[in-house]
């Protein structure tokens, strides 16, 4: 047999894979906005094309046999890599102007938003499309150019930029802090300790690290994006622990405070922009990574650079 008549068509490799993922026709249809009808006659046909029983069968429920998983992952990888492929060349075909930088919603409102401007004047003919992101970002599959994300700098087959480190401090509403103050951590324990989702241990990290039992704290509500749990400060629900670079301006304006606590240790974060090695030599990239280290470098950023 030929070759090519062992290549099945996009069409059956999808459903294939979706209803390998899922392990369910109707899963794999709703994904693929197929019936399931339609996927169960796709994997049909790459059964019959193969020789070969891909699912075993129990009603509504798929098993991948031994021939099915082994075909699954390389049908999986080959997919990534065709995704990957179509979307260099989307990225690049006449869209050198145009970067796709995946922010941290925080960050975006609260450290790039206020600075973009300057990088407007200095490059009128280049567009930033921001998308927030507060999970990681599959750089490879989202099809975005660059991200500026929370970590320790060490990103495999990545280019790192460091832009900023920042220590996590304790914030509340001046006067939660009139009625019951924090002078020393143990204070923290009268306290209702607002959380985020995506980072929830960073309060039971940090009363570990003042050597408090996080069993003994209130752990309390969670929101999802920083920027709501710094307004719960302000309404008074709570205290919170956040990077200091976001609560300046509410820090100067007197909404919120930050008390002087003794011996208390702060976690510390650092912010990256990172990119894959094919958006290296991107044109609005490369003049936004410039542009980023000559605000640090010009000392033009009220950030917390240490």
């Amino acid at each position: 047999m030929y070759p090519r008549s062992l290549t099945p068509s996009i069409s059956a490799l999808l459903a294939f894979d979706a209803a390998a993922r899922h392990g369910n026709f109707t899963k794999a249809g709703i994904e693929l906005s197929l019936s399931q009808s339609a996927i169960s006659r796709h994997v049909q046909a790459l059964e019959s094309l193969l020789h070969a029983t891909l699912f075993e069968r129990h009603g509504h429920t798929l098993k991948l046999t031994v021939e099915g998983e082994l075909y699954a992952r390389e049908v999986s990888s080959a997919l990534l890599k065709i995704r990957r492929a179509s979307m260099q060349v989307y990225g690049s075909a006449g869209r050198g102007n145009v970067l796709q930088l995946a922010v941290l919603p925080i960050i975006s409102s609260k450290w790039l938003m206020p600075r973009i401007g300057r990088f407007y004047q200095a490059y009128p003919d280049l567009i930033i499309d921001v998308h927030a992101r507060h999970d990681e970002v599959d750089l490879g599959m989202s099809g975005m150019d660059a991200c500026i994300t929370m970590g320790d700098g060490t990103w495999p087959d990545m280019e790192v930029l460091h832009l900023l480190d920042a220590e996590a401090i304790v914030i509340a509403h001046p006067s939660l802090l009139r009625e019951r103050p924090i002078q020393t951590p143990a204070d923290l324990l009268q306290h209702k300790l607002l959380q985020i989702t995506s980072n929830f241990s960073l309060w039971r990290d940090c009363l570990l690290q003042n050597g408090l039992d996080p069993r003994k704290a209130n752990l309390n509500a969670r929101y999802e994006y920083t920027e709501h749990l710094i307004q719960a400060c302000e309404s008074r629900l709570g205290v919170g622990l956040v990077s200091d670079v976001f609560v300046e301006e509410a820090l100067r304006a007197g909404r919120l405070v930050s008390p002087r606590i003794k011996g208390f240790q702060g976690p510390h974060k650092s912010y990256y922009l990172i990119n894959p090695l094919r958006s290296s030599e991107h044109p609005a990239l490369l003049k936004f990574k410039q542009w980023l280290q000559d605000e640090l470098l010009a000392g033009q950023d009220s950030g917390c650079v240490k």
